[in-house]
């Protein structure tokens, strides 16, 4: 029997997303409700969830103060969130799943099946709650780690550490300063929008670049050399980009 929270401050939602569930695998749920971060602190207290579908908009208390101000966790997380962009963008650096609102059912059936198969392999780990706390309470961007999931487990990588980023086909390879190249099984539209409030650029279809990592532009302002030696393409549509991001106006 999989125990489920489902903490929403809207009654309708709730409801909604326990009728969503329950047709997912009908005679092995049991689900309760929470409207509030403290009413869901109460539940956990008797009810060990393994899963909580938590929202991340509430009055009062928003679903980051579940995890942050739980001692600990047992459960996995998926958020559901209306549009919220500082929200995903924390959700996605940590490499933690959400649903947007309205839920829809192809997807929630896709969370819940990825939630199944790390039921039998691996959980959530806590190293991707704390990389979670860390983003949210950050002063500065220069100690923050991106996590990427692969295979092998889940890896952290600095921000500040990454030079490039690569597409290879429908994966992603990760050029980093004084470490070898990383193979990501996401695509670099993945990174792009998981990195787009930092100082990355696409200047390719192919490459994502740190502006910070960039050396100097060529003379005929055609590829961007970077702090690893290589020499990365700009294409013609992103050129003025290129310069404005550069500060070469």
């Amino acid at each position: 029997m999989i125990k489920v929270l489902i903490v929403d401050d809207e009654p309708r939602a709730r409801q909604v997303l326990h009728h969503q569930i329950s047709k997912l695998a009908p005679r092995l749920m049991e689900i309760k409700h929470a409207s509030s971060v403290d009413e869901a602190q109460h539940i956990l207290r008797y009810f060990k969830a393994e899963i909580v579908f938590l929202d991340v908009e509430m009055p009062d208390k928003n679903g980051f103060e579940l995890l942050l101000t739980s001692k600990k966790i047992s459960f996995e997380t998926i958020f559901i969130t209306a549009f919220n962009h500082y929200a995903i963008q924390a959700i996605r650096f940590s490499a933690l799943d959400y649903l947007l609102k309205p839920v829809d059912p192809d997807e929630l059936a896709a969370a819940f099946n990825q939630f199944m198969f790390r039921h039998d392999s691996r959980k959530q780990s806590k190293m991707q709650y704390e990389n979670l706390a860390r983003y949210l309470s950050r002063k500065d961007n220069s100690d923050l780690r991106l996590a990427v999931p692969s295979s092998e487990g889940l890896f952290f990588f600095n921000v500040k550490d990454i030079i490039r980023l690569e597409a290879d086909r429908n994966y992603t390879i990760i050029h980093q300063r004084a470490r070898r190249p990383f193979t990501s099984s996401k695509t670099l539209k993945h990174f792009q929008k998981t990195l787009d409030q930092f100082k990355f650029m696409r200047t390719h279809k192919s490459h994502l670049v740190n502006l910070d990592h960039v050396i100097r532009i060529s003379s005929n302002h055609d590829f961007l050399v970077m702090s690893d030696g290589t020499m990365i393409e700009v294409s013609r549509r992103k050129k003025e980009e290129a310069h404005l991001r550069l500060n070469l106006y």
